[in-house]
């Protein structure tokens, strides 16, 4: 028992000694993170439509011998 009382010790004085980040940092980490996301979203989004119009007017027309 005195194991596991000793491990949740030394955890809890590690985390008294973490260097948190500010409230001003989490909220622009956060703006970073979700505009990075909305980037690569639109990024993959037109490249699927391009991919798509590719495959159906150029590649599907090809295989099916029309």
């Amino acid at each position: 028992m005195n194991g596991v009382i000793g491990y949740f010790r030394e955890a809890w004085e590690e985390l008294k000694r973490v260097s948190w980040p500010t409230r001003e940092e989490i909220i622009q980490g956060t703006q970073t993170v979700l505009l990075f996301v909305l980037a690569l979203t639109a990024l993959f989004g037109i490249l699927d439509a391009i991919f798509h119009l590719a495959i159906s007017r150029g590649l599907l027309p090809l295989l099916s011998g029309n």
